[in-house]
Parts: structure tokens; sequence; C-alpha cells
């Protein structure tokens, strides 16, 4: 007769702990994985956004209509030309169908991205009476495998 009872796990179940612990820790670590590979997608998604943001920005600041066409005091031009340097852009329309080449003071971390600026003119016509002319600037950054497309206004103000 043994009265003494005897203390601890069964080999069969520290086998089942093991397979479940295994089984909880794949789980875990896969999910991790797929976190950390996709870990730089935001901020080349904020960078596209920061970036589109900025240029907008620079352009919506510009004038509405060609200053030099508007001087006397300058050599009368029958239309306006449109200025390929960032330096001399003066107006919006300066900006219409430009890309990344002419922002040449970018940083190296940013040569991966690619703009396109449009500028349209349209008519504001729901908010104001009479019709207001204003031109719609929409500016696209594509890179890090995504595309941010922003849009702003510029009125005759």
């Amino acid at each position: 007769m043994t009265s003494a009872t005897e203390r601890g796990f069964t080999l069969i179940e520290l086998i089942v702990f093991i397979v479940v612990v295994s089984a909880g820790l794949a789980g875990i670590l896969s999910v991790m994985n797929t976190t950390v590979q996709f870990s730089a997608e935001p901020m080349a998604r904020k960078q596209a956004m920061v970036l589109a943001e900025s240029i907008l920005e620079e352009v919506v600041q510009k004038d509405y209509a060609d200053t030099d066409l508007l001087d006397p005091t300058l050599v009368p031009k029958a239309e306006h030309v449109k200025d390929t340097s960032r330096a001399t852009m003066d107006d919006v329309d300066d900006y219409h169908g430009t890309t990344e080449s002419i922002f040449t003071d970018w940083p190296a971390s940013l040569t991966g991205y690619k703009v396109n600026i449009g500028v349209v003119e349209t008519q504001w016509s729901v908010i104001t009476s009479p019709k207001v002319p204003v031109k719609k600037i929409t500016v696209t950054v594509t890179g890090g495998g995504h595309t941010i497309s922003l849009s702003g206004y510029r009125a005759d103000y």
C-alpha cells in the first residue's frame, strides 16, 4: 500500500502543452511578420501626401493671371507665354502640365516620386452669382505604391 501521492506532469500532458504553445507562437509570429513586412507602407503614403500638399500650396499661392500681361511697362504679349523655370513661374497657368523635373531642390529620398500638375479653368456658379472664374489645380503624386491626387482652386480676387 502506498499512501504517498505523486506530483508532476505526465509525458502526454507535456507533449500537449508543447503542441498548444507552438501553435500559438506560430500564429503570433505570422502576424508579426505581416506587420513588419508592410510597416514602411504608411510612411510612403504619408510622404506622398505631404509632397502633394506642399506642391499644391506652392501653386495656389501664385497669381491667378500672368502679371507680365498686365504690366504696361513691359513689351505687350499677344498671349500667355508659359514660364519653364520654377524661379520665373508667376501664375498658376505656368504649372500646367509640369512634372517632378521642375523640382530640382528635392532631397534624394524623394527621387522615386512622380508628379503631374494640371490646371483647368472653370467657374463657381453654385456658390456665387454672377459666375466667378476660377482655376482648378490638381496635383497627382505617384510613388511608394500609392497615388495621391489633391485639388485646389485659385480665384481671381
